[in-house]
């Protein structure tokens, strides 16, 4: 073990054997990461529950908005990358997730905002509510209960959707994104019916169960990932804008569970650029240097490798308006796997399973989430407690 600055302590090299010890897990998990993680079923069917008690209806009022601004930062941010992806090419006004305090300054009367933040007090999302209620723009809050965003959402006479908050806002994405998108379905501006959170709940239960910490490693496809990414340099690409929202969030959780360093985007910008990567020092060179003899998962030189993660969404319909056909985006899929294969580079597929966008995305979600954690633990490292992040906060905030 090693200990660091800051309080922090871990091994350089993960500890397989612990994964397929669930004391021992359980031992380095007090926070229940793993646990909070389990309940992304149940927080579907909560928040949507919630949802239903708010008075979303006012929304609907005054017609359909110009415009949809999400703000919030972190995973709040994240909740309105996924309302534009699952809305699609096809939504009627624009979406837009907005991470900075305050709104654009066009934000006006004819215009929604919907204002996340899991503890109620982020200064971007309660910046965007007080800027909303100024300019008698329409405005949703969700957040946990009795925060000071449900106080600003009360002055402005605005419906607040209470998340309770029982983990932290990165493991409660799917608390903070039902409430979002119901309150973009009373808009008019998504098709999400009660059949579609059903299936994405029952799909997020099922990944539970394959991921729990008592299956073992051969047949746990997040312990599988978590050991092929351990000690590498992670590069997840999304093949279609789904799935990108899906490889931002793996990055989003493999850097503050896990501590890795994670280059994560869309493989169609990856294909202008960052695919020379696989050519690199990290890559197709180190690569070039292996004993041909030697295991492919082996790293018993110390070199410091990519590892390739490609989540592949394969849409829904082919004849669905999107940005770019589907068969571009599964050729380039293709081509990346053989680009990777050639030079030498590992790489793990996650595949979208589903009949709705939402459930597709869930599926793409929920075994890199406990992947993130369990690279976490092998590490020795507790996937709950991130000191620079806490400690981020409170000098931002002097």
């Amino acid at each position: 073990m090693i200990d660091g600055t800051a309080g922090v302590s871990g091994r350089r090299d993960a500890d397989e054997a612990l994964l397929d010890d669930p004391e021992a897990l359980a031992e380095r998990d007090p926070g229940g990461m793993l646990r909070h993680t389990a309940s992304a079923g149940a927080q579907v069917r909560e928040s949507a529950a919630l949802a239903a008690e708010a008075n979303l209806q006012v929304l609907a009022d005054e017609g359909r908005p110009r415009a949809v601004v999400i703000a919030g930062i972190g995973t709040a941010g994240r909740t309105g990358d996924v309302l534009a992806t699952v809305a699609g090419p096809r939504c009627p006004v624009p979406v837009i997730p907005h991470r900075s305090a305050g709104v654009p300054g066009w934000v006006g009367a004819a215009d929604v905002v919907i204002a996340v933040s899991a503890s109620g007090r982020s200064p971007e999302a309660l910046g965007a509510a007080e800027a909303a209620h100024r300019r008698g723009a329409r405005l949703v809050a969700v957040g946990a209960p009795d925060s000071q965003l449900q106080s600003v959402a009360e002055r402005a006479r605005a419906p607040f959707i209470p998340v309770p908050r029982r983990a932290p806002a990165r493991a409660s994405l799917w608390a903070l994104t039902v409430p979002v998108l119901l309150a973009a379905r009373t808009l008019g501006l998504v098709k999400v019916n009660e059949a579609d959170l059903a299936e994405t709940a029952a799909r997020l239960d099922a990944d539970a169960d394959r991921c729990r910490p008592t299956a073992e490693s051969f047949v746990n496809p997040a312990k599988s990932l978590a050991l092929g990414l351990a000690g590498s340099i992670p590069i997840v690409w999304g093949s279609s804008p789904l799935a990108t929202v899906a490889a931002r969030r793996f990055g989003d959780t493999l850097s503050a569970n896990a501590r890795y360093p994670v280059v994560s985007g869309a493989l169609g910008e990856a294909g202008r650029g960052r695919v020379g990567l696989l050519d690199g020092v990290f890559g197709g060179l180190v690569e070039g240097a292996r004993d041909i003899f030697a295991d492919p998962d082996e790293t018993a030189d110390g070199a410091t490798r990519l590892r390739l993660v490609l989540l592949r969404d394969g849409g829904l319909n082919p004849e669905d308006d999107a940005d770019e056909p589907l068969a571009v985006e599964e050729r380039r899929a293709e081509a990346v796997q053989t680009l990777a294969e050639r030079r030498g580079v590992r790489c793990d597929v996650v595949t979208a399973e589903g009949g709705s966008a939402l459930e597709r995305l869930a599926s793409l979600i929920a075994v890199p989430d406990f992947a993130s954690i369990y690279l976490a633990l092998a590490h020795g490292l507790d996937p709950m407690a991130v000191p620079a992040i806490t400690e981020m906060k409170e000098l931002a905030n002097q």
